[in-house]
């Protein structure tokens, strides 16, 4: 993990904001908020600022608020609302009834912006957009002021009541905060804090056709919802003197205070909304829900747990600045989540037929399997062993190289479960020379359990009655960007994308038990990884499963 000394096993924003409590900081409870826009889905950094603002809420005993920042039309829509609801839930930082809206707010932040103009601190602005961007300067040289920051307080007062009235296309004006162009934080530079928007809204209609900027809604919405501590990620640092300002102007008691920490990215994936927006957009994914993107939707379609997820944002702990965490850190998160609570069944990516041939062949019997050797309490399944079996493709050589303990002429393997087999024939297509079938013979003294001595081999291996597998796909997911440097262009993402970040596996069988599991239910498929049924595509007589996770971490060996 990039900047290891700013982690540590206790949030440093605990012990900052109980000290402040501690001093006295506030005579109300203790309230967070975390403030998504509603356009587009949460990802693994909105967890993890979730997690944050939940347990410092929880930690301090007051309330933990979702707060949605729905003051651009053009963007939102309820869609992302309600998928950013169920996420949050499912994620396990249930908000309860404290759901709130910023559009909610528009008479109050409007009210705001009118004080601020009767005190002389705000003004109705002409600059086109680029104007304004000219007029303010560089790092390095200060601002200009707008040759309409002069303007009488009746005068401002009255242009912003025709822009609240429809009576200005679009852009025409602006209203801008009067603070300091010359101030070395370009954010103090008179910022635009009302624009015009003629576009409907998602939840207030056509009633407003101007619409605050976050920078100044974030504060009078934090006060109206007596928010005591707004937790935001580290690039609003810069933007803290700005919230700090309009609260002190609009004279609030006890205002608000607003901290920041580091904000979270992972390897291999791409964690900003924009980037995340070029990929689903452009097609280069399976959309918001694709299992290698670290969208919460993502992450559970991928299989991932809520637990491990968690436990994820836990380990790392607090963060001060931006810090980039290897993705193997997730992945083992979820490893230690299931390995004692998820059953083993068989699965065979790519069968090859072996045909026992001293099997009685209408014979099928039951064996009793263990399903999961770490945690009997999960006790046993039956699974059917008949004449016919498939075998992994993989598992066989026909010239085997020194220390391939699995199957080869002549040679023996213990079947999982099972009896021992030895391979006494190879039959190969005449036209195309692959092999199709092998022939086998079994030792009905060595079957599984029975205590049986004197025999030994090295290799054991899975395998899936023929008569009674189950058809299926396999997905299995690898890493989706072959580095962790994004396009400069748009549109140069197949540069970067992983052509083996996905690899369809057709017409894998899996033992029958599979059927009798949930489709959220989470399964080991034995030696290959954990796994689960994919709910976007699994349908009525087609099963399709994602690889979640290979047995062992794969991501420092490539």
């Amino acid at each position: 993990m990039d900047n290891e000394k700013d982690v540590h096993s206790e949030h440093f924003l605990h012990k900052l904001i109980g000290s402040e409590l501690a001093e006295g900081a506030f005579g109300r409870n203790m309230r967070t908020r975390f403030p998504p826009e509603p356009n587009g889905y949460l990802h693994i950094g909105s967890a993890y600022a979730i997690h944050t603002n939940h347990t410092i809420a929880k930690t301090f005993n007051g309330n933990f608020h979702l707060r949605f920042d729905d003051t651009n039309p053009l963007k939102e829509n309820i869609e992302y609302v309600n998928a950013i609801i169920e996420d949050i839930k499912w994620l396990g930082y249930d908000p309860g009834s404290h759901i709130y809206y910023g559009s909610d707010y528009s008479d109050e932040i409007f009210n705001a912006a009118v004080k601020l103009m009767k005190i002389g601190k705000a003004y109705v602005c002409d600059l086109t957009p680029e104007e304004v961007s000219e007029y303010r300067g560089t790092l390095t040289e200060p601002g200009r002021n707008s040759p309409y920051r002069d303007r009488s307080v009746e005068e401002n007062l009255e242009l912003f009541m025709k822009m609240r009235n429809g009576g200005f296309p679009a852009s025409s004006k602006v209203v801008r905060a009067k603070i300091d162009m010359a101030s070395p934080n370009i954010n103090l530079r008179d910022p635009v804090i009302y624009r015009i928007i003629h576009a409907e809204h998602y939840r207030t209609g056509s009633k407003w056709c101007i619409y605050p900027m976050y920078d100044f809604a974030h504060p009078i919405q934090d006060t109206i919802e007596r928010i005591t501590y707004s937790l935001c990620s580290i690039e609003f640092k810069d933007h803290r003197p700005l919230y700090e300002w309009v609260l002190n102007e609009l004279d609030i008691p006890e205002p608000p205070r607003q901290r920041e920490f580091g904000r979270l990215n992972l390897t291999g994936v791409v964690t900003s909304k924009r980037f995340l927006r070029q990929l689903v957009e452009g097609g280069y994914v399976d959309g918001w829900d694709d299992p290698r993107l670290p969208t919460v939707r993502g992450l559970r379609r991928r299989g991932f747990t809520p637990d491990s997820i968690r436990s994820f944002i836990e380990e790392i702990g607090g963060i001060r600045t931006q810090s980039t965490v290897h993705i193997s850190m997730l992945e083992h998160a979820l490893r230690q989540d299931l390995k004692a609570k998820t059953n083993s069944i068989m699965c065979v990516l790519r069968p090859l037929k072996a045909v026992i041939t001293n099997y009685p062949e209408a014979s099928t019997e039951l064996l009793s399997i263990e399903n999961n050797s770490e945690n009997e309490s999960l006790g046993r399944r039956e699974v059917p062993f008949s004449r016919v079996i498939y075998i992994e493709r993989e598992d066989f050589m026909e010239e085997p190289p020194k220390g391939f303990h699995r199957l080869a002429p002549n040679a023996e393997v213990r079947l999982k479960g099972a009896y021992f087999i030895r391979c006494e024939e190879v039959v190969k297509d005449p036209a195309t020379g692959e092999i199709t079938e092998l022939r086998c013979t079994y030792d009905p003294e060595t079957k599984s359990g029975i205590g049986f001595a004197g025999r030994k081999v090295k290799g054991t291996i899975h395998w899936v009655s023929a008569e009674h597998a189950v058809k299926a796909d396999v997905y299995l997911y690898d890493r989706l960007l072959l580095h962790d440097e994004i396009p400069t262009e748009e549109g140069a993402w197949e540069q970067v994308i992983n052509p083996d970040s996905l690899q369809v596996w057709k017409d894998c069988r899996v033992e029958p038990s599979v059927l009798h599991r949930r489709p959220e239910d989470k399964m080991q498929f034995f030696r290959h990884g954990y796994f689960c049924a994919d709910p976007k595509y699994t349908a009525s007589g087609r099963l399709v499963f994602n690889r979640i996770v290979p047995l062992k971490d794969t991501w420092n060996k490539k």
